[in-house]
């Protein structure tokens, strides 16, 4: 049986507060999973900021925006989480004031659990709200002594078929599970889970690391609003290779432009992406070292750290206006698909290619691409009004 315990009578946290001392009074046992969620960690560990600006406060905390939609953020934070606002919260914190997640929450869950002098899991919790669904539900952002994934891969059903997915996220549902004795109106912040000794560990363990998707492994890495606002221009590149996947994805996106038909007057068509259509965009992707080492030495432009290069030609076309144009937008695809994937890139265009390139194509300038060396910094989408003239 699994019992959820509501801990009461703590009171107002405040920062300096010793929470296992706080939580002398409960009756924590062995193999108990104590549940707490992380505003009152926050508030112990000071983690509360004066800003009647809150936008300014959910700024500092993030690393990427994933999504804006008016003034709702939706945004990667240092340690990794995707959650609205950066997981900076107004509610139950004077006015006038904020709360910030805790600086390392399976530090905190460590260290409450030392403490405490039990064999029990910590999990310290925070809401999250969900993509395809209403509602908001608890998850971990931090453990302590739990085991915080099952791996049934390997396994076979009860009727026999393999199971190739299958990872549960036991701490999200513990977390889930023990909000509800605690809630956000009730002034119960810790529960203690009982049942699941099982799942409690002799060893702290890595925390929520596990349960943290790495940006690269996020198939909706930015809501299709902000895509093209992701696009940047780097020249300062990280010390680590781009799948030729990546890439090849891409040149694919690049032949979804519209491309000028031949013989029909500059009129655009929608291409198909067939290179029989009469589309005359051709990538060179500049993979061997010599052809690369060949292309850096006859075109300082290019930036040197970039691990990767490829370059748009015409082919077979007359390098004119609605040509170049028309390659101009493909280019422009090539470059958002790339930041889709956290790659950055810089087109320059250096006076000399100095590839063999098949005869009748013509260059137009180098793609450098890569991880950047560094994050990236945010970009609010522009305002227009400035660039637009009404007739």
């Amino acid at each position: 049986m699994i019992t959820i315990v509501p801990v009461t009578g703590l009171g107002e946290v405040r920062p300096g507060d010793d929470l296992a001392a706080l939580l002398a009074g409960a009756d924590v046992r062995d193999g108990d999973i104590v549940v707490i969620t992380s505003k009152i960690v926050s508030k112990a560990e000071g983690r509360i900021r004066h800003a009647p600006d809150r936008a300014a406060a959910i700024a500092e905390e993030t690393e990427r925006v994933v999504a804006r939609r008016g003034d709702t953020v939706i945004a990667q934070t240092r340690h990794g989480f995707v959650m609205a606002a950066a997981g900076v919260d107004a509610s139950n914190t004077e006015p006038g004031t904020v709360l910030l997640l805790p600086e390392d929450a399976d530090e905190s869950a460590r260290r409450i659990r030392k403490s405490l002098g039990k064999a029990a899991g910590v999990v310290i919790t925070d809401t999250f709200g969900r993509p395809w669904r209403h509602g908001l539900t608890d998850v971990a952002i931090g453990a302590a002594g739990v085991q915080v994934l099952e791996d049934f891969r390997g396994g076979v059903d009860t009727h026999g078929n393999p199971l190739v997915a299958t990872v549960t996220a036991l701490a999200d549902e513990i977390a889930a599970a023990a909000e509800l004795v605690k809630g956000k109106l009730t002034g119960v912040p810790v529960a203690l889970v009982r049942g699941l000794a099982h799942l409690v560990t002799a060893e702290d363990g890595p925390g929520v690391r596990p349960l943290v998707r790495p940006a690269d492994e996020d198939l909706f890495r930015y809501g299709s609003r902000d895509v093209v606002h992701a696009r940047r221009t780097a020249t300062a590149f990280a010390d680590r290779p781009v799948s030729p996947g990546i890439v090849r994805q891409a040149v694919s996106a690049a032949l979804t432009a519209p491309a000028v038909k031949a013989g029909n007057g500059g009129t655009t068509a929608e291409t198909a992406g067939n290179p029989g259509n009469g589309v005359p965009w051709r990538f060179v992707l500049v993979e061997s070292a010599e052809a690369g080492e060949r292309l850096r030495a006859a075109a300082p432009e290019v930036p040197a750290s970039a691990p990767g290069l490829l370059v748009p030609c015409l082919a077979g076309a007359e390098p004119d206006r609605p040509n170049l144009l028309a390659l101009g937008a493909s280019v422009e695809n090539l470059l958002v698909q790339l930041a889709v994937e956290g790659v950055a890139a810089a087109w320059v265009f250096p006076e000399e290619v100095a590839l063999d390139l098949p005869r009748g194509w013509t260059p137009a300038g180098v793609v450098a691409y890569g991880y950047p060396a560094t994050p990236q910094p945010e970009r609010l989408p522009p305002d227009p009004a400035g660039f637009i003239e009404i007739r």
